[in-house]
Formats: structure tokens, C-alpha cells, sequence
């Protein structure tokens, strides 16, 4: 058993407070849901039973807030997951919410990694793209999978085109094409596939040959 220790206000959100149990953060909750389930400090409760509370009385209210904050940009599981979690939803709301969101086609991890591919491919390698779709939470088979409509030759195009723009108004000398091509690897491209663009502005010996 555990002890309702405070109920405070949020800030943010003027129709939910904060639930503390055993003097620690335990969840939010809104103040109908509180009042209703005549919550106060001082209570012997359950976490199951807090748990419970929220899921029956605010899973409504969470799809809400996550459609709401997915309506603008596109987020991959792990954002949304992330976002609920911060605003203090328990694991079984969390749940609820995201079963709902891949149920209409809300939330696509896979779809999302191929979008993202067709954005990026063309300002960054490949290397930095996989380590991008990892932090936001993509699967690695669906990483591999957005990636493999990313060919060498259109990672060239983008590279040659990216070097037009860091070389413009630079004189093409042996330096500034060490330095284009340490900028094409920071970018993420392959080394084969920085050496290729290069051709097109001269012949560059880097450090790595």
C-alpha cells in the first residue's frame, strides 16, 4: 500500500494536477478524476488503483492530446509515447492510446522511416540518417528497409549537390577539396560515395587514401 503524499496544480494545465506518492512524482490526473475518486492527501491507495482511475476516466481525453499534438508533424511511436509520458499518463493509458493510433494509421514507424529517407536523402548520407530514425525510436528492419530505396547514385547527386553549394565562390584547390570532403563525411555520406562526388571538381588525395 502506498500514501497520497500531494495534490498539486499543473502549471501548464489548469484542469489536471499532479498525483505524488510517497513523496515522489507518481502521475497527472484531472481534477474531475480526482474529485470524483474523492482523492486526498493522506489516502492509503494502490499504484493499480491510481492506474486504473486514469485509464478509465482519461484515455478519451489522452487520444485527444495526441492527436492533437501529431495533427501538426508526423511522430514516430517513440515521440508520442514520450510526449504522453510527460504529461504524466501511466503505462496503461500510454498503451491504450498508441494501440489506437497504429489501429487508424496514425502512427506508421515504417511509413515514417521511408518519408524521412525521401526528406533527408537529399541534404545528409546515409549514416546520419540511420543514426536520426535510431534516436526517434525506428526498429532497425524498418530502418534497413526505408534505406534500401536510398541508391548509391542518387547519395552522389546529393553529395555533388551539396558540394556546389560549400564551394561556391571558393577557389577549387587541393585543400579546399580535403575540406569538402571531411564536410561530405560529417554529413553522413559514404567514403566511396564522397570520393565519387569529388570527381566532379577535381582530384582530391584526403588524409584516409
Amino acid at each position: 500500500m502506498n500514501e497520497i503524499t500531494a495534490i498539486t496544480p499543473q502549471m501548464k494545465d489548469k484542469k489536471r494536477c499532479n498525483i505524488y506518492i510517497d513523496g515522489r512524482f507518481f502521475c497527472g490526473m484531472t481534477l474531475e478524476t480526482t474529485v470524483k475518486n474523492r482523492l486526498k492527501v493522506g489516502q492509503i491507495v494502490t499504484l493499480e488503483t491510481l492506474s486504473k482511475m486514469q485509464l478509465e476516466s482519461e484515455k478519451n481525453e489522452a487520444l485527444d492530446k495526441a492527436l492533437t499534438h501529431i495533427s501538426a508533424t508526423r511522430k514516430t511511436e517513440k515521440q508520442m509515447r514520450n510526449f504522453l509520458r510527460g504529461k504524466g499518463y501511466l503505462p496503461d493509458v500510454i498503451d491504450y492510446v498508441l494501440e489506437k493510433m497504429r489501429e487508424y494509421d496514425f502512427i506508421n514507424d515504417g511509413e515514417y522511416a521511408e518519408a524521412y529517407v525521401d526528406f533527408a536523402g537529399a541534404k545528409k548520407g546515409g549514416r546520419l540518417i540511420k543514426m536520426e530514425l535510431k534516436s526517434k525510436g525506428i526498429a532497425q528492419e524498418q530502418i534497413d528497409a526505408a534505406l534500401d530505396g536510398l541508391s548509391e547514385e542518387k547519395q552522389t547527386e546529393a553529395a555533388v549537390a551539396i558540394l556546389q553549394k560549400y564551394l561556391r565562390n571558393k577557389e577549387i584547390t587541393r585543400e579546399a577539396l580535403q575540406k569538402a570532403f571531411r564536410y561530405l563525411l560529417s554529413k553522413g555520406f559514404d567514403y566511396e560515395v564522397a570520393k565519387s562526388a569529388l570527381t566532379a571538381f577535381g582530384e582530391c588525395e584526403n588524409e584516409e587514401e
